[in-house]
């Protein structure tokens, strides 16, 4: 093997590595962003652009929720949100605010995700 193929197997080997490391072993500690209490609702907006902002939202068991989603582009993929552990699947026309409401009940995490299931974002409730 010549000096030039070697060194292009090394480099290659690394970049795998480090690709493995950062999506799999470095550990994420989202801290989300809290919702804000407007009236009975806790509240918050999510833009929806190839992912959710934010990705962590944390709120209260036991108190209503009322997350809006705004959807800014155009994937299909991302034309409805799913909340699986609520039965809620809710349709994000492009540009119009969707809001989606819920009371939860159980501290703990919860995901939700695109309609395909390739965007993700979590759910926090922490004890009422």
């Amino acid at each position: 093997m010549t000096a030039d193929r070697l060194l292009v197997l090394v480099l290659a080997a690394a970049a795998l590595a480090w690709i493995y490391w950062y999506f799999f072993i470095v550990p994420r500690h989202a801290v989300g962003q809290a919702a804000r209490h407007a009236g009975a609702f806790q509240e918050l907006a999510v833009t929806v652009a190839a992912a959710y902002d934010p990705s962590v939202i944390r709120v209260r068991a036991g108190t209503p929720v009322r997350l809006t989603f705004t959807r800014i582009d155009t994937n299909s993929c991302t034309e409805e949100v799913v909340l699986g552990d609520f039965n809620i699947r809710a349709f994000l026309p492009t540009g119009t605010p969707t809001p989606v409401e819920f009371t939860p009940r159980t501290p703990g995490r919860y995901d939700f995700h695109c309609g395909m299931g390739m965007v993700h974002g979590t759910l926090v409730l922490e004890p009422g």
